[in-house]
C-alpha cells in the first residue's frame, strides 16, 4: 500500500498529489506491508507472556515484605502490583522498539514498529506509541479500530505516527 511520506495518508495509485495534505508523490512510494491485527494481538499476547514471567517475581518479591509490614490489605496490594505491572511494560515496549523496532513477540512473528514512511522509530516515538499498549490498551484499541482503520492503527499508533509492518 503506498503512502504519503509526509502525514501517512493511503494514497490512490495514481495519485501525484496527496489528497489529505497536498504534498507531491515522488515516482517511488513506499510499499509498506501492514500487520493485521490478529497478528498484532499474537504478538501482544507473547509479550505479556515474557512480561509475566518477569513481573510476577519482582511484584511478589517487592509486595510480600511490604505487606507484612504495613498490614496485608488486598486493594492496595493489586493496585502497586497492577501500576508497577504497567511500568515495566512499558519500560520493555520502549526499549525494545525504540532500540530494536521490535518486542519479542513481534520479532517472533515477523513484524516491525516503524514511521509511517517507513523509517525506523527513535526511543521517544516509542514511548509514545508504548504509553496506549502499556496503560491504556482497550481505549487505544478501540478508538484505534474505529477511528483509523484503514492503516490498522490503534490511537497511540496515530498519535506517535507509527504502523506496525511484516517483515521478511
Amino acid at each position: 500500500m503506498p503512502y504519503c511520506k509526509y502525514c501517512g495518508f493511503k494514497l490512490p495509485d495514481d495519485a501525484r498529489f496527496c489528497p489529505n495534505c497536498g504534498a507531491s508523490v515522488p515516482q517511488e512510494v513506499y510499499e509498506l506491508k501492514l500487520a493485521d491485527w490478529g497478528e498484532r494481538i499474537l504478538a501482544y499476547l507473547i509479550d505479556t507472556i515474557i512480561l509475566g514471567l518477569i513481573v510476577v517475581p519482582i511484584v511478589s518479591v517487592l509486595s510480600w515484605p511490604w505487606a507484612y509490614l504495613v498490614g496485608f490489605r488486598w486493594t492496595w496490594n493489586i493496585f502497586a502490583s497492577y501500576g508497577l505491572s504497567n511500568v515495566i511494560s512499558f519500560l520493555y515496549w520502549t526499549f525494545m522498539e525504540g532500540i530494536f523496532g521490535q518486542s519479542v513477540g513481534k520479532i517472533a512473528l515477523k513484524m516491525k514498529v516503524v514511521k509511517v514512511n517507513g523509517e525506523p522509530i527513535d526511543i521517544v516515538t516509542a514511548a509514545i506509541e508504548s504509553l496506549g499498549k502499556a496503560f491504556l490498551l482497550p481505549i487505544d484499541l478501540i478508538l484505534g479500530l474505529l477511528l483509523y482503520p484503514q492503516k490498522r492503527q490503534r490511537l497511540f499508533n496515530y498519535i506517535s505516527n507509527t504502523v506496525v509492518i511484516k517483515v521478511h
